[in-house]
């Protein structure tokens, strides 16, 4: 392997329109924690851990304009995975706040069920459950 890890885990920016919005859903909401605010030419960064990753918002000087949402509308990265426990409940939660549902919790694979969600800016968050 060309790559040698130095970690287990990668790490994923996203470009955000409203941080507060974005905050409020990565942290307050699925309860990522808040590490530190780091100053770029483009904007600040908002490093939020998951485990050994590192979920980056940026809260960029000038917004750009927003792509397609949903899987199929576009080629790139497509959605950001989380791999949890107790897939019911945090759905059960998730739609007591108000989250918009993509995919509700499904049996994919003989031990694998997901969901999928949109964040504040549309961009599809998939949790998967292995058992």
């Amino acid at each position: 392997m060309l790559l040698k890890p130095a970690k287990d885990s990668v790490d994923v920016l996203i470009f955000v329109s409203d941080i507060r919005r974005s905050l409020d859903f990565y942290h307050g909401t699925l309860g990522l924690e808040e590490e530190h605010d780091v100053q770029t030419p483009f904007g600040t960064v908002h490093r939020l851990r998951y485990g050994t990753s590192v979920v980056k918002l940026m809260d960029p000087k000038q917004v750009p304009p927003a792509g397609p949402i949903g899987l199929e509308k576009q080629l790139g990265i497509r959605y950001l995975s989380f791999v949890i426990r107790d897939l019911s409940r945090v759905c059960t939660v998730l739609k007591e706040k108000g989250v918009e549902f993509t995919m509700p919790e499904t049996q994919v694979l003989p031990d694998t069920r997901i969901a999928m969600v949109k964040d504040p800016d549309g961009n599809i968050i998939e949790f998967n459950e292995r058992t």
